[in-house]
């Protein structure tokens, strides 16, 4: 990563994202390679750095405050220092109203941002965060969302380890996609994409625009709620769909013709692996 960003660590359950993130931390040691920031060798002495476990490991007897504070002493941080960071973070992530009360009283989606400021309260520059989502409710996953976009913002380089292909999209410009421990994919997310052309139409209409398709050639790959989704052989075949639609008099509410979401690029690349 060249610039503060989010870089995304992605694959299925096992594919050795967590793994990844453990040898370059030194928590295990590698058969081979290193990881190395700014050509020295990570660690604690060379680069302050952050990491969201995917297994939460907060102290639940313990009050909120107290344990975030004891979390900052051990990342070399003056008492007083901790506790404004902690209280700082508490005001960001909405949870400042608990923090004299024992994390079992806690909601598991609180107790997620609790674990998420003992990770990043002593203001490291590299954060890794291992599945930060999982779990989290709509509004919480958003207050998250946002927090990630401001640390950014702030400077911060962040390793996402996920497996929402998603949450993917909307963050990060590069990544690297694992299969069982392997490299499936790497580079930048829009030139990947790019890479396949426009393979994909979206449409919404009042109107019930399945015959038309099928007339055009169009292969139905899936229909939600409120509109329905198309694979393509390029542009053209979505532009005579569209001439032949406003032809019947149908005007369609929604007409995004784009190139294949990352999670159809995955499916692809796994099946190809195996």
């Amino acid at each position: 990563m060249k610039e503060p960003g989010v870089f995304g660590l992605l694959g299925t359950n096992g594919a050795g994202k967590t793994t990844t993130i453990r040898n370059i931390l030194g928590i295990m040691q590698p058969d081979e390679g290193e990881a190395l920031w700014n050509g020295t060798p990570i660690s604690r002495e060379t680069l302050s750095f952050g990491y969201l476990p995917e297994e939460r490991g907060i102290y639940m007897k313990t009050k909120v405050l107290e344990q975030l504070v004891y979390f900052g002493r051990l990342r070399g941080m003056k008492k007083e220092k901790a506790k404004k960071s902690a209280l700082e973070l508490m005001e960001r992530l909405r949870v400042s109203e608990y923090q004299n009360t024992p994390a079992e009283k806690l909601s598991k989606g609180n107790q997620q941002k609790v674990q998420l400021i003992a990770a990043i309260i002593h203001n490291p520059k590299l954060i890794f965060l291992d599945e930060p989502f999982s779990g989290l409710d709509p509004v919480n996953a958003q207050v998250l969302r946002n927090l990630v976009k401001e640390l950014v913002a702030e400077g911060k380089y962040i390793i996402l380890s996920t497996h929402q292909m998603e949450t993917v999209e909307e963050y990060c410009e590069n990544l690297v996609i694992l299969d069982r421990g392997k490299t499936l994919l790497k580079g930048n997310l829009k030139e990947i994409k790019a890479g396949y052309g426009h393979t994909n139409l979206v449409v919404a209409a009042q109107e019930d625009v399945s015959t038309l398709a099928q007339a055009e050639g169009l292969e139905l790959f899936e229909k939600r709620a409120a509109e329905t989704e198309y694979k393509i052989q390029g542009d053209e075949m979505a532009h005579r769909f569209l001439r032949r639609m406003t032809e019947s008099n149908i005007y369609p509410l929604k007409f995004e013709i784009r190139e294949p979401s990352l999670q159809e690029i995955f499916v692809r690349k796994a099946g190809e692996s195996k």
